[in-house]
Order: structure tokens, then C-alpha cells, then sequence
């Protein structure tokens, strides 16, 4: 048999352990409350350059009158679709986000608070499993109270690592149990970078374009609604949200005018 040669000291093991304790140290860091902060500042003012430059496309809905109308609401969004949302929010309506668990939602939070909108934290489309997890027990209450206290709710339609442009059954729940409408929405710019690799195919606004923003008409939850009602509300919910982002798209590229 053929003598091994032996591992070198400092070789692939060692740099691999490096590796690994240098990526450690990077996401702790990622996650320190001065890294947040900044962070979440520099992408709230990109958003705010973003908005500043953009026309508003013709055919876009009216979307302070609608969400006047509705007040208090639940605006449904796509994951990857939502970088936008803040800025459709008329001032004067107060609002909360839902956002994930998660530690890295702690950005998010940073730039969603900027903008003035409250946040609470848990899983969308796992509310109606609040049974068998508090996160979404205490997420569904939060929301419920702030739906009573007169507060919008702007909510994630789909859910996170699951099936991206689906409608999981938490924001249906949520409309069930507080009486409120949904209202499908979606926001979209004419320049724009989709990140292809992520798993809700991100969009990235750019400045200097059209900015279309696309309300479907509200959808309401029966308060006695069951299983199989909540389930055809979901579907409805779905092919809403995703009519008013193709529309919003078209009218953003400039084909939907005629």
C-alpha cells in the first residue's frame, strides 16, 4: 500500500475552522443593534431616493381613496413585492407590518419603523396554527388589537420558504376572526432588478422610472366561514394578489394604457 502523505499543519481542516468562526463573527456582527440601525437607515433612504424619482404610471389605482375607504384594512402583498408598500400608505392612516421571527427581520423592522409603521413579529401564514405555537398566537392577537384600535395591517400574503405567490391561510384567518377586508395589492416600478435565485424571486426598485400601484377589489371573510370556505378564500386571495401584480407590471412597462 501506498504511503498517505501527511496533512500539512495549517492545512484544509485549519482553514475550514477559520472559515467557519470568520462567517460566525460575520453574522453575529450583521446582527448588533449599531449594525441594524445603520443598515436599516441606509436602505430606507435608498427607498426614499427610489420614490422620490419615480412618476406615477397612468391606470394605477387610487390607492389612499381606497385604503380611506376600507380603513381599517389588511393590505395583502407578495414576498419580493413589498419593498414598495411603504410608500402607498397614506400618512395620515396609521399602520403595522407583520414580519417574520426571524433575527435577520430585525433589518426590515428598522426600515418598516422608519417609514412610521408600527411592526409585529410572527409567521403570516401560520397564524391559524396559534394552537400549537405562541409566536403565532401572540402575532394573531397583536393583530387583532391593533385592527380594533383603528390601525391598518399590511401582511405578507404568502408564506416565508413555503410556495412563493400563494396565499397561506393566516391572513385569511386574521380576516375571519377581526371582520375586516383584504385588500390584494401590488407595487411595482418600471426599473427594477428581480433577483432570479431567490426563492420569492425579489424585486429591487430603481430610481429614475414609473412607479404603478394595483388595487383588486376587498375580499371579505365570513365570520362563521369553515374549513372549506377558508380554503376557497385562500384561492380567491391567490389569483388576486397575483392579477393585481401582473396589472401593476403591465401599467409600470407601459403596456397596459390602451
Amino acid at each position: 500500500m501506498d504511503d498517505q502523505p501527511p496533512v500539512a499543519a495549517g492545512g484544509p481542516p485549519r482553514r475550514r475552522r477559520l472559515r467557519v468562526r470568520l462567517q460566525r463573527r460575520m453574522k453575529t456582527l450583521s446582527r448588533s443593534p449599531a449594525v441594524v440601525r445603520f443598515v436599516g437607515r441606509a436602505i430606507y433612504e435608498a427607498l426614499r431616493l427610489v420614490y422620490a424619482t419615480q412618476r406615477r404610471a397612468a391606470g394605477s389605482s387610487d390607492f389612499a381613496a381606497i385604503l380611506a375607504r376600507e380603513h381599517p384594512a389588511i393590505v395583502a402583498l407578495w414576498h419580493g413585492q413589498h419593498l414598495l408598500a411603504p410608500f402607498f400608505r397614506p400618512r395620515r392612516l396609521p399602520y403595522v407590518a407583520l414580519l417574520s421571527r426571524n433575527a435577520d427581520a430585525e433589518i426590515n423592522a428598522a426600515v418598516v419603523e422608519r417609514f412610521g409603521i408600527a411592526t409585529v413579529r410572527g409567521s403570516g401564514g401560520r397564524v391559524r396554527e396559534a394552537a400549537s405555537q405562541k409566536g403565532g398566537a401572540r402575532a394573531l392577537i397583536q393583530l387583532m388589537r391593533q385592527l380594533r384600535e383603528g390601525f391598518g395591517v399590511c401582511m405578507i400574503a404568502d408564506v416565508p420558504k413555503g410556495v412563493a405567490r400563494e396565499a397561506g391561510l393566516g391572513i385569511v384567518t386574521l380576516a375571519r376572526l377581526s371582520g375586516r377586508p383584504i385588500v390584494p395589492s401590488a407595487a411595482v416600478t418600471s426599473r427594477r432588478r428581480v433577483l432570479e435565485k431567490t426563492w420569492d424571486r425579489t424585486t429591487l426598485p430603481l430610481p429614475f422610472g414609473r412607479i404603478a400601484v394595483v388595487m383588486e377589489e376587498p375580499i371579505m371573510v365570513p365570520a362563521d366561514a369553515d374549513a372549506a370556505v377558508l380554503e376557497a378564500v385562500r384561492v380567491q386571495l391567490t389569483a388576486a394578489i397575483e392579477r393585481a401584480n401582473r396589472r401593476a407590471i403591465e401599467l409600470a412597462d407601459g403596456n397596459g394604457t390602451h
